[in-house]
């Protein structure tokens, strides 16, 4: 019966994997949003300065929004390394009860 708590935690694992999921579509819908922005805003400026070069840099929302993006690009590698962590996890997990269910019937079909 180890396989039934085996699986049972592989089933908690795979929950938190689908929240980390949940949080990737999240985070990756934001960066997506802040990349939009990051254009528009470009664009604002060089309409506001059409004879001079724009200087990206010297605008505060401009650099805010990079540093949100970097934040999130940061949080999206951590998201992904916690995901294959889960996958790697949960492929364990199966085949320890795969293995323990075989196990079992292997000794059922023994002791008879």
């Amino acid at each position: 019966m180890t396989f039934l708590a085996i699986d049972s935690q592989k089933s908690l694992l795979t929950l938190q994997k689908s929240q980390l999921q949940f949080e990737q579509t999240l985070v990756m819908n934001q960066a997506n949003w802040i990349m939009n922005e990051m254009s528009a805003r470009s664009e604002e400026l060089e309409e506001a300065n059409p004879n001079g070069t724009v200087d990206l840099d010297n605008d505060p929302y401009y650099v805010m929004l990079q540093q949100q993006e970097e934040y999130l690009t940061t949080r999206q590698d951590a998201l992904d390394s916690q995901i294959s962590l889960l996958d790697n996890e949960i492929s364990s997990m199966k085949t320890m009860v795969q293995n323990n269910i075989k196990s079992s019937c292997g000794l059922n079909l023994i002791s008879g």
